[in-house]
């Protein structure tokens, strides 16, 4: 009812209660009590009217607070990012926020006084969430106090939001029910991140727990915080032994000293440090680790040192191998250059002395002397000649796939040197052959290192096992470099005759005789500019064994 309504009838209320009740009183009351009863109606109607209008003010002015309250709580739920609903006792919606109207396309809705089930209907891609409501609502309501879980709502563009939802039971004193209110925050994009950080984390422990290469952590002080697993595999001790120790007890006293420096200059610099050192294997060997260290840099300082220790042992022993054997092709060269210059002349003298030996009778003791000396020079040629020749063949079983092997490890050094990459191409059946392991490797060896030094910068050199035809086997080493002209080609496997400014021709002589030995063939297909493909073919088994098998059958 308005405030005019309201007006209009106290007035008329009032003025039929003051005639009224003046007829009344004299009509029916004796004159002496006529006076005290009217003041009485009068003192009377006064009090009714105060309390009533005191009782409509009171009303209002709660109406007004009331509906302040619900103003200033309707704005601050709207001005959420939060989904907010306020439930009766029965589940019917009360008051809902805007964003929360929106995500389920309810803004049109007059949604209060009713049940999830029933706005259901008004909204057709969310009713199936709607629905479910009621239920985690009735589990709320058994559980008896603030229930949390997470809710998953399908989006109209395929998309899908998170949301982490807090519902609150509301009882009355005797445990009734009396509302719900419930609060959805949209954790999407933090469960993305989330994601996204576990799966960062994942990637870093993968490629922390399971680098071939030791990974280590240091902090500023030069403490072990983490050491990943593959150090127990290189070091052979356990990495929970130096957990928590300073890095020095790892290293050799010789080392020691240069830690604080190491380490002020990894912070100094801020840029990767390299070095490589020899630390003690648990077997009581030493190894060989190259270590690249980097600074850890969190919220723009470095709290630490991250990096990793790559076993160079076996290369770093390779490099040496392939030393000595340069130092022994050297030497095998010069012995051979020099066994040949000095027999020439050693045959004439030795000739001349046989010659004056038989004339002159009178000085034999001293031509005895001057022919064992000659002979013995002769014992010496030979021996240097033996540097450079093939030895006594002793065949045994081999893998061809195995010695070409061990051959690319000794010569990859060679070949970074020179820039050039050897690709192998072999299939994955061992192919055995008999043969003496030793000179074939020298062989390809001798093959292979003239690829390498007649390619150019950046280019390959491949090598390939065809597969096996019949009882033979057959190698390829082609190289793109400068080839040889068809004069030269003709000349290949003579003695000191070499394409090369200080060779001494005699490594493919050598390789020639041991692959004859082998009752094998070299064929070399080259161009001038175009590259050189070296093909060599090699028996299964020799015939001694193949006469000793048809013996037996």
């Amino acid at each position: 009812m308005d405030k005019k309504k309201l007006v209009i009838l106290y007035i008329i209320s009032s003025i039929i209660w003051i005639y009224g009740s003046n007829y009344l009183i004299q009509e029916f009351l004796p004159l002496p009590y006529i006076f005290i009863v009217e003041r009485t109606k009068e003192f009377f109607y006064i009090i009714v009217t105060g309390a009533f209008i005191y009782f409509s003010y009171s009303k209002q002015q709660e109406l007004t607070d009331s509906q302040e309250d619900q103003k200033r709580l309707s704005t601050l739920i709207n001005s959420m990012v939060d989904f907010v609903n306020f439930k009766d006792g029965e589940g019917r919606w009360i008051e809902a926020n805007e964003f929360g109207l929106q995500l389920f396309g309810l803004e049109e809705v007059d949604y209060r006084g009713k049940k999830d089930s029933e706005l259901a209907d008004f909204s057709e891609f969310h009713a199936d969430v709607l629905r479910f409501c009621e239920v985690s609502d009735e589990e709320t309501w058994k559980n008896g106090g603030i229930t949390r879980i997470e809710e998953v709502l399908p989006m109209p563009d395929g998309t899908s939001r998170t949301f982490d939802t807090i519902k609150v039971p509301l009882f009355h004193s005797d445990q009734s029910r009396q509302g719900l209110v419930v609060i959805g925050r949209d954790i999407t994009e933090k469960k993305e991140m989330a994601l996204q950080l576990a799966e960062s984390q994942q990637q870093y422990k993968s490629l922390f727990e399971y680098s071939p290469d030791i990974v280590y952590m240091l902090d500023i002080a030069g403490t072990i915080t983490n050491l990943n697993p593959h150090f127990d595999v290189i070091t052979g001790f356990k990495r929970e032994e130096y957990l928590g120790q300073n890095v020095i007890s790892i290293l050799p006293k010789k080392y020691q000293k240069f830690v604080s420096h190491f380490i002020q200059s990894v912070v100094e610099e801020v840029k990767p440090v390299m070095y490589e050192i020899k630390i003690p294997h648990r077997k009581g060997h030493s190894i060989t680790l190259q270590c690249t260290s980097v600074p850890i840099i969190i919220n723009g300082k470095i709290s630490g040192i991250i990096g990793y220790g790559r076993d160079v042992t076996t290369l770093r022993k390779t490099e040496e191998r392939l030393r000595r054997t340069e130092k022994l092709s050297v030497v095998g060269e010069l012995s051979a250059s020099v066994a040949h210059e000095i027999r020439n002349p050693l045959t004439s003298l030795k000739g001349f002395v046989q010659l004056l030996q038989m004339e002159d009778q009178k000085h034999q003791f001293y031509y005895g002397i001057m022919i064992d000396e000659l002979d013995r020079i002769n014992h010496i040629v030979s021996e240097l000649l033996l540097l450079a020749k093939p030895q006594h063949l002793k065949f045994s079983i081999a893998s061809i796939q195995k010695l070409l092997g061990d051959v690319i490890s000794l010569l990859n050094t060679e070949a970074i040197y020179h820039n050039v990459q050897i690709v192998p191409s072999f299939s994955e059946i061992d192919h055995f052959i008999e043969c003496e392991p030793n000179q074939l490797k020298q062989v390809f060896i001798n093959i292979i290192k003239n690829a390498i030094e007649a390619s150019h910068k950046g280019e390959i050199v491949e090598i390939s096992l065809l597969p096996v035809t019949g009882e033979q086997v057959n190698i390829v080493v082609k190289d793109n470099g400068c080839g040889i002209s068809k004069e030269r080609l003709e000349k290949l496997g003579e003695p000191f005759y070499s394409s090369k400014e200080k060779g001494t021709g005699l490594g493919l002589t050598v390789s020639f005789k041991i692959v004859q030995a082998h009752n094998g063939q070299i064929r070399f297909n080259s161009q001038k500019n175009q590259g050189t493909s070296v093909e060599i073919s090699l028996p299964t088994m020799q015939n001694i064994s193949k006469a000793k098998l048809q013996d037996i059958s």
